[in-house]
């Protein structure tokens, strides 16, 4: 009678695994899906801010520019274009890794950072031509900027906000060090960390931890004293 018992149960619970589980990975793969979509909309709208800003500056420019012209001030128009010439280099990119496509991510996130009131500390260089997917590293380098800028933004005191990266290559390894300030205490299931997002899913991990897995990485997640660093390495 037992056996015949723990059977039936043994099958019900199968069923409702067969019929709900499908629909909770579903609802997972949405939730991390539209999380992606809103960050990725976030940072075009950043962008677009920032190049209309730079419009309205360049309209503003060729107005004096041209207002020094029409007084024949050419001294002063030299001067002016010179301060230009200055200003115009710290509108440059943030980052030059030396990777075009990487610059695109690393640079994005880093200016979506700056306007969340985070502190960036950063410096990259990565190899023109890699065995690495750009994309599977374009991937590592957002997923990593998004965690901790997710940890940051729960600090209520801007001050104490702050990123730190560093990419290069190290005994033969591309190096990746992200550490970043967190607010509370994370929380883990065993070894691994569990996601701060309000819909859990931690699928962003779980691609990260992937990708590492792919090209016989190595990976390492460390909390101290209200902060949490990533430190990755790739074979070349």
């Amino acid at each position: 009678m037992v056996i015949i018992v723990i059977s039936v149960s043994i099958v019900i619970l199968l069923i409702v695994l067969k019929v709900y589980m499908p629909k909770l990975i579903d609802k997972k793969i949405e939730n991390f899906q539209s999380d992606l979509l809103e960050r990725h909309c976030e940072e075009v709208q950043n962008m677009y801010s920032q190049t209309r800003g730079w419009r309205h500056d360049y309209h503003h420019h060729i107005q004096t520019m041209k207002a020094y012209l029409e007084l024949g001030k050419v001294d002063e128009l030299n001067n002016y274009l010179n301060e230009l010439d200055k200003d115009l280099t710290t509108v440059d990119t943030v980052i030059k890794t030396g990777n075009t496509k990487i610059d695109a991510a690393l640079n994005s996130k880093i200016s979506l950072a700056k306007k969340k009131n985070i502190r960036v500390n950063a410096k990259a260089i990565v190899p023109k031509e890699l065995n690495i997917s750009e994309i599977d590293l374009s991937m590592m380098i957002g997923n990593l900027m998004d965690n901790a800028m997710e940890s940051c933004t729960l600090i209520k005191n801007e001050d104490k906000r702050f990123i730190r990266i560093y990419i290069d290559i190290l005994k033969g390894q591309l190096y990746i060090y992200v550490m970043n300030s967190v607010g509370n205490k994370l929380k883990k299931r065993g070894n691994k960390y569990l996601s701060t997002k309000s819909n859990g899913s931690g699928f962003g991990l779980i691609r990260l931890d992937n990708v590492v897995k792919k090209y016989h990485g190595y990976i390492n997640r460390q909390d101290e004293t209200d902060v949490f660093a990533t430190e990755i390495m790739l074979p070349l």
